[in-house]
């Protein structure tokens, strides 16, 4: 890989010369393929066509040996899995080793600060408890929808998605009601992902590292009035670089008011702990209170994550109610597209699936009633037809239908 100028001068500076050149021999290596299952609807054991492995930090988590075309398996559509960075499903062992013993009494709402496209949001709702409140929150429409259409086919009924800027939510929360866990996956330099994206290698100079750690910051202080004393703050970044990592957790903890948990983690897994050589900072003097994966020693992208436990003594949870109800003025976007529960349900072939998210019309079984009817491929839910018994009138959303019609249908799950 051909580094932006500075690149390994600015981390010789910061970093001792062996993680240095680790790093720019891992940079050269090929990205790993990973997908997640949704356990709402695949067993978690059930192995996809091509598995190469379990990410080990997240049990619902396989490796593939190559990338299929995902666009082609009805099943990723359905919300059966997500295609997903394994670095990133780290969330999955944070919150049930740092978090969740940490927060014995439970959870009424979480926030997912920065959610779009949705891999940790659904992270999410896959492991907090069916009656938090999980706001998945993204400022930029376009972004926003991606999101709300992925949180849509994970299909969970305790969603609701936001489109603002953190100070907005925490204008309209009006200091009354706090969440109990906030992830903070916040804008950065990209650094962790510059083997898979060109633009990452492209816009990277020390400038634009210092220029993401201060929208950091921005983005954290303007929502800590939000999380509620004693609540947990996850931050994270794909990104290697100190200022936007271990100098922005040491910011928080310090100017905020925080404690930094550690977060246990199997040795075999190569993680590597703050990589900062001769810091000024004790806080992170005990063993692995933040968390760099580094292309090369993990199979994975770049990915760096600290837990944060909100000063202050615990105060009570707030109502669910009490979360929508402060979020009605803000804007937000609907996750109930595909859902109909008392529709009768059709089974459809992996040919005619593929038509159904190509928002062509179907024609159904004779016997199948008329009017609104939820399709299915393998048991999964895809959407809904207005069936008018010659011709089934497709209502797939069509800002969401395959464009493509050069595609074999496939499934990661022949079963």
């Amino acid at each position: 890989m051909k580094l932006p100028k500075d690149f390994e001068s600015y981390f010789a500076a910061r970093w001792s010369r062996e993680d240095v050149e680790a790093l720019l021999q891992g940079l050269d290596g090929e990205p790993a393929v990973s997908i997640r299952l949704n356990p709402r609807r695949l067993p978690i054991d059930l192995e996809p066509e091509g598995a190469d492995g379990r990410v080990p930090w997240c049990p619902e988590g396989f490796y593939l040996r190559e990338r299929p075309q995902f666009t082609a398996d009805p099943l990723l559509h359905a919300g059966a899995y997500y295609v997903q960075e394994a670095s990133s499903m780290f969330l999955a062992h944070v919150l049930r080793e740092a978090v969740m013993p940490r927060c014995p009494q439970g959870f009424t709402a979480a926030l997912d600060l920065c959610a779009a496209p949705g891999g940790k949001s659904t992270l999410l709702r896959s492991l907090l408890p069916d009656d938090c409140l999980l706001v998945s929150n993204e400022p930029l429409r376009a972004r926003a929808q991606v999101l709300a259409e992925n949180l849509a086919k994970w299909g969970h009924p305790n969603v609701l998605v936001t489109q603002t800027y953190a100070r907005d939510l925490t204008k309209a929360l009006r200091g009354k009601r706090h969440f109990d866990l906030i992830l903070a996956d916040v804008p950065c330099s990209g650094e962790g992902m510059m083997r898979k994206e060109e633009e990452a290698v492209r816009q990277w100079s020390p400038s634009f590292v210092a220029e993401c750690a201060a929208l950091q910051r921005t983005i954290v202080e303007d929502i800590w009035p939000a999380l509620r004393p004693g609540g947990i703050l996850i931050y994270s970044t794909c990104t290697f670089n100190p200022e936007e990592d271990e100098d922005n957790v040491e910011w928080i903890a310090r100017h905020l008011g925080a404690t930094l948990l550690p977060i246990p983690v199997d040795p075999s897994w190569n993680l590597k702990g703050p990589l900062q050589v001769n810091s000024q900072f004790s806080i992170f003097n005990s063993q692995f209170p933040s968390l760099h994966f580094l292309p090369g020693r993990v199979r994975g992208e770049g990915f760096f994550c600290a837990v944060l436990q909100k000063d202050g003594e615990a105060e009570q949870h707030a109502k669910t109610d009490d979360f929508i109800a402060a979020f009605s003025k803000l804007p937000t976007l609907p996750t109930d597209q595909l859902d109909a529960p008392d529709a009768p349900r059709v089974e459809l072939s992996l040919d005619d699936a593929i038509r159904y998210l190509q928002r062509e019309a179907l024609v159904l079984p004779p016997d199948t009633p008329r009017g609104i009817v939820q399709v299915c491929f393998r048991g999964q839910r895809l959407g809904l037809v207005k069936n008018l018994g010659t011709r089934a009138n497709n209502l797939y959303p069509k800002e969401w239908r395959i464009r493509s019609s050069f595609i074999t249908p496939h499934t990661l799950f022949p079963i």
